[in-house]
């Protein structure tokens, strides 16, 4: 991801799914996501009373470093908001920040979404409408429809999953606007996916 003088941004390829939520709807969205994911994989499951925690080892070396700061800062079981503050994760969620306002997608002042990533935004919602059943979706199509699509996805997708691990329901909604807010330097405009 690289652009040049504000020309149009073009990405060579697609951004991750975990790039995506940050974009469209700050930490918590990026963080749910790497959540499902490392779900989807078997190595993060429900705790108990609304917390995560981890099932089993991951040792996938193309896990992205947000999911694995994300695997990591779940040695005890934690909510969202625990597993937010803690220093790995917001380490990783820092240089996913700097990564993205490097490839032209967030900028820092004022915090935000640039042009780009709204378009991108835009372009990938049309090529990936929430689907009307679940069934034959890769794990990757699933992160992908979170990170766009926010709480519809994931009550659509991973129901019981997002209600036990606290990602959805009483106080774990990832629908907030996220208009420019300071949250996590960067990334405005959109829903907050913190939930995802």
């Amino acid at each position: 991801m690289s652009t040049s003088n504000g020309a149009a941004f073009r990405p060579e390829t697609e951004p991750e799914p975990h790039e995506i939520a940050r974009i469209r709807g700050g930490p918590r969205a990026a963080v749910t996501v790497a959540v499902l994911d490392l779900h989807l994989r078997g190595a993060v499951g429900a705790g108990r009373a609304g917390t995560m925690r981890t099932t089993g080892p991951v040792d996938d070396e193309n896990l992205p470093p947000l999911a694995r700061a994300v695997h990591s800062a779940l040695y005890r079981p934690a909510g969202m908001r625990q597993l937010l503050g803690r220093q790995g994760v917001r380490t990783a969620l820092a240089r996913l920040v700097d990564d993205l306002t490097a490839a032209g997608l967030l900028r820092t002042f004022p915090p935000g979404r640039t042009g780009a990533a709204r378009r991108t935004l835009k372009e990938l919602r049309a090529r990936h409408p929430l689907p009307a059943r679940r069934s034959g979706l890769s794990a990757r199509d699933t992160l992908l429809l979170v990170a766009l699509h926010g709480d519809r996805a994931l009550t659509a997708l991973a129901p019981r999953f997002a209600g036990e691990a606290g990602l959805t329901g009483r106080g774990g909604s990832t629908e907030r606007e996220f208009r420019g807010s300071s949250e996590g330097s960067g990334g405005g405009g959109g829903f907050s996916c913190g939930s995802v």
